[in-house]
């Protein structure tokens, strides 16, 4: 017995001592894992110390100063002036050249470049290697559904006189009240009237009566533009929209602009279209789904109305504001103005502009092209690259990477417009030379050039000779450069008031 006891004792102990070795054991590996863990996690972020998490660094790239490790770039971005992003953009491509780099968590590498060369490379000679991609369709949905963001010449030169006339009389009873005038939301009802009649067959009545405020649709489009373009720098955008009373605006914008486009939809449906010439819209209902070859259904067609709306009444509107500014602000010289007017005259010979004597005015299309160069209605674009690309200069892109450009900071730049690039000087575009696109992409450039650019522009010259003809004008603050609003478009933040006054003598006054 006392030999069975004392194996058995043995074998227990040796049981226990295996135990408390395999203990030590596992004790030793567990501090020696923990240990290797943390050495991973410390250089992984020694590695990503200017990156964001899950984002491959590239010593390749210059980055701003502020990145911190694995959230890179996302606190800066979330807490800059959205007021500012323009001239944030330019500063950094002074302090860094022609291509810097930003990453942000979940959403990637963002590489921006000035180089006109190569935006002709992303937007035309190997433009099928991006795209607007996923991200951006996300962010922008509540505003432009799927749809693109991007007629007869002298059935759209009658239509803008007409609106233009109204502005005119408008403007009349303005200066014979000695008022001012917000020209800014005043160009905003033109081009929404002009457009509409245009585009769907009717105009929206916003000149009808310009004293009330800003139509509905309207005020609910410009705070969606807002939102959307505030998500490219709010990271949990989809959370906090959820959970804050902002949400709920987001809805309801949402519900007026699309029950606005669906009604123009519908009525067209209800009433058909009976003129010889076709607008947008029966353009649009009469073709077919590329996938499917039935005709586009009511939701399509909403996205392209919605499209067509921030195409057609947001760029020309801020671009004639923009203008307006730089004509009438104190640094510009006053002999500007006096060409302008003296064009106008000399063309016009007092009679209403038509498609053909709007063609005439060359100073007027330099003026309108110069102050896009300085205030593009759209200053900025982002693209995503679906294949691994090299760039002219040499930058490396790869699959997955979102590349940007600012329209606002090219035409700034002195390496691509010369030692007056921040001038206002419409003779630039007056000396026999034609801007290629990639170098003035105010209308994008490639396959994607805005199909609206020819209309714009007829639409600008319109309204601005009509208004020369009977008025001059001067800014209510000249010496104060407008600010703008956070937006996909560069809508002025406190609009533009000026005084109008009659040209003597001229037989309109």
């Amino acid at each position: 017995m006392n030999t069975m006891a004392n194996a058995l004792w043995q074998t227990k102990s040796a049981s226990a001592l295996t135990l408390l070795g395999l203990l030590h054991h596992l004790t030793i590996h567990k501090r020696t894992f923990t240990n290797l863990l943390s050495a991973y996690i410390l250089l992984y972020i020694f590695k990503h110390r200017r990156t964001a998490i899950f984002v491959k660094p590239r010593k390749d790239l210059k980055t701003p100063g502020g990145s911190l490790p694995l959230v890179g770039d996302i606190i800066k971005m979330t807490f800059q002036p959205r007021t500012q992003v323009s001239q944030l953009n330019e500063q950094l491509h002074r302090e860094m050249g022609k291509v810097f780099t930003i990453t942000l968590p979940f959403v990637g590498r963002v590489v921006d470049f000035t180089d006109p060369a190569v935006l002709e490379h992303v937007l035309k000679t190997n433009f099928w290697a991006y795209e607007k991609g996923e991200f951006t369709h996300r962010t922008m949905y509540d505003l432009l559904g799927r749809g693109i963001f991007g007629a007869d010449g002298h059935y759209t030169s009658e239509v803008f006189v007409k609106e233009s006339h109204i502005v005119a009389d408008y403007l009349g009873m303005i200066a014979e009240e000695e008022r001012t005038v917000d020209i800014h939301k005043l160009f905003y009802l033109y081009t929404l009237d002009s457009f509409g009649e245009i585009s769907f067959g009717q105009s929206f009545g916003c000149l009808d009566n310009p004293e009330v405020g800003q139509v509905e649709f309207a005020t609910a489009f410009d705070r969606l533009s807002t939102v959307v373009f505030n998500r490219f720098f709010t990271p949990g955008w989809q959370i906090t929209e959820r959970l804050t009373s902002r949400g709920r605006q987001i809805r309801e914008d949402k519900k007026t602009i699309t029950n606005f486009a669906l009604k123009i939809i519908r009525d067209r449906r209800i009433h058909g279209f009976d003129k010889p010439q076709k607008d947008l819209l029966q353009l649009c209902m009469d073709m077919q789904d590329a996938e499917d070859g039935r005709p586009l259904s009511d939701e399509m067609l909403k996205d392209l109305v919605l499209n067509f709306i921030i195409a057609g009444r947001d760029t020309t509107a801020q671009a004639l504001a923009w203008m307006f500014y730089l004509l009438f602000r104190s640094q510009t010289d006053p002999r500007i103005v006096q060409r302008l007017v003296q064009e106008v005259d000399d063309v016009l010979q007092g009679q209403a502009p038509t498609y053909d004597s709007c063609k005439k005015m060359k100073f007027a299309e330099a003026c309108f092209y110069e102050s896009l160069r300085l205030y593009p209605s759209v200053p900025w674009n982002m693209k995503v690259a679906v294949q691994d690309d090299v760039w002219p200069d040499g930058t490396k892109i790869y699959k997955g990477e979102f590349v940007s450009w600012n329209v606002w900071t090219m035409g700034r730049d002195t390496t691509i417009w010369g030692h007056d690039a921040r001038d206002y000087n419409p003779d630039r575009w007056t000396c026999g030379e034609k801007f290629p696109a990639h170098k003035f992409a105010a209308f994008h450039a490639g396959p994607r050039t805005c199909l609206g650019q020819q209309f714009a522009t007829a639409e600008a010259i319109t309204i601005l000779a009509i208004l020369l003809q009977r008025f001059t004008f001067e800014l209510v603050n000249p010496d104060t450069e407008p600010g703008y609003l956070p937006g996909l478009t560069l809508r002025m933040a406190e609009g533009l008031p000026l005084r109008v006054h009659h040209r003597p003598g001229f037989p309109f006054s």
